[in-house]
């Protein structure tokens, strides 16, 4: 097939073919005319890539995965490499939820503390005298 029927069946352009091409990651084969020329192959390549893409792996991360489906193995994840690959994104995403657990309890600490402040304002204003609570917004609270 030519370059715009793989992009077509792969839901991508033919710009994104020839970048992945000049990065070496589909194969470059030209036909006598000089045309780029692409078989199935090279459509499980570009699911495989595109699949890890959507998982967050970024473009350098899919090499092994497409190496080892050049080599034969037709999930392209069951090689050393590949698995290594797994590995790191885990430990990394491993990490991201530590982070983002720690910024959500920072966040929830913040927004008790906030709240805390609001009633207190709140009990103020009911007794005689009180200030008068206001929304930061311009408007009366509740």
């Amino acid at each position: 097939m030519r370059i715009g029927e793989l992009a077509a069946r792969a839901g991508t352009t033919t710009r994104t073919l020839r970048y992945y091409e000049s990065r070496g990651l589909l194969p470059a084969r030209r036909s006598g005319n000089g045309y780029r020329t692409y078989d199935e192959r090279d459509l499980r390549l570009l699911q495989q890539i595109r699949t890890l893409q959507d998982f967050g792996f970024d473009l350098e991360e899919t090499r092994p995965f497409v190496e080892c489906l050049r080599a034969g193995h037709p999930e392209g994840d069951s090689c050393p490499a590949s698995l290594a690959v797994y590995r790191r994104k885990l430990d990394e995403l491993d990490a991201l939820i530590g982070e983002l657990r720690s910024v959500r309890e920072k966040v929830a600490g913040q927004l008790a503390r906030a709240e805390q402040a609001r009633d207190g304002l709140a009990a103020e204003a009911l007794v005689p005298g009180g200030p008068e609570p206001l929304c930061e917004l311009g408007g009366q609270e509740r």
